[in-house]
């Protein structure tokens, strides 16, 4: 892989899974730089030149690709808004991996805002992965994405979307619009532990006749961090809307959950599910009698439940 660190590389593990240079598109930041960018046949990159940031063009009928842009932080001090925007064609099917690590050693806070930005051709297929990780004993590390999708008639769009652990300070805003026949799937999962704080907004607006989303958001608040949670689906016409937002919260956290339904149509049919509690004694006692600590029960519950 590209000259790296090994405090970089580790962060390339947790947010893009990636040990190696990958096949493909791609493009790697580190510390605010570009340092290795590959285009491919089908899929080009392009660095911006009015702001920081890249454009991404996926031209028609693209199967089976995938294209890697992760970020990495391993300065303190470090402070950006970074804006990548895809452009995928007609009939595509592509992944699109993404994510940001921050690792913080020193006194100053180190920054990241991604603001990300998909223009999603008709019939088109995209699965995109962000995650987010922090480490370091240092100052505070902090990321808040955003995420815009304009999907075409008959596109589907899946979104994964993963705060995985020791982020300080997050705010998080997904954001969809869909035309005819469109789909959209969003999984969020999200852990805070200490004194972290995180708010999450996804909003998506069904404006094409037939289209559907499904919204899960599963999260764990632990220590004394907390959490903010917003949902809206707005249903402009025949269509389907899920929300559904399931939380655990232990010692003292705090977790507050809105999730909002906007039907504007009759025959929109809209539904949201929440629910937040504490993991279940019983689920503690059945791990325990099987040889388990408390804190490897806990840790074992908490895995299966983000997954």
């Amino acid at each position: 892989m590209m000259d790296l660190d090994e405090i970089e590389r580790s962060l390339m593990r947790e947010v893009a899974d990636i040990n190696d240079t990958p096949e493909g598109a791609y493009n790697f930041r580190v510390n605010g730089k570009s340092i290795s960018r590959r285009s491919s046949k089908n899929i080009n990159i392009e660095s911006k030149t009015d702001k920081s940031g890249i454009d991404i063009y996926i031209k028609p009928n693209t199967k089976n690709e995938a294209v890697h842009i992760p970020v990495v932080i391993s300065v303190t001090g470090h402070k950006e808004a970074v804006y990548n925007d895809f452009h995928i064609g007609d009939n595509c099917e592509v992944t699109i991996v993404a994510g940001c690590g921050i690792y913080n050693c020193g006194t100053d806070d180190s920054i990241h805002d991604g603001i990300h930005t998909f223009y999603v051709g008709k019939n088109s297929k995209v699965r995109y992965i962000e995650k987010h990780y922090g480490a370091g004993p240092g100052a505070g590390k902090i990321l808040n994405p955003v995420t815009k999708i304009f999907q075409e008639q008959g596109s589907y769009v899946e979104v994964i979307m993963e705060q995985i652990r020791g982020v300080d300070s997050a705010v998080r805003n997904t954001s969809a619009e869909l035309d005819q026949d469109a789909r959209i799937s969003i999984q969020e999962r999200l852990l805070t532990h200490g004194r972290q704080t995180a708010e999450s907004t996804i909003a998506v607006s069904l404006n094409g006749k037939n289209s559907t989303a499904d919204i899960v958001s599963r999260a764990v608040a632990q220590d004394y961090s907390r959490q903010l949670f917003h949902s809206n689906i707005v249903g402009k016409t025949v269509c389907r809307g899920h929300s559904e937002c399931d939380a655990i919260i232990m010692d003292d956290a705090k977790v507050l959950a809105t999730p909002a339904l906007d039907a504007q149509c009759l025959d929109a049919q809209l539904i949201h599910e929440a629910a937040i509690g504490k993991i279940a004694n019983e689920q503690l006692t059945k791990l325990m009698t099987l040889g388990l600590t408390q804190n490897q029960a806990e840790s074992q519950i908490i895995n299966g439940f983000l997954k």
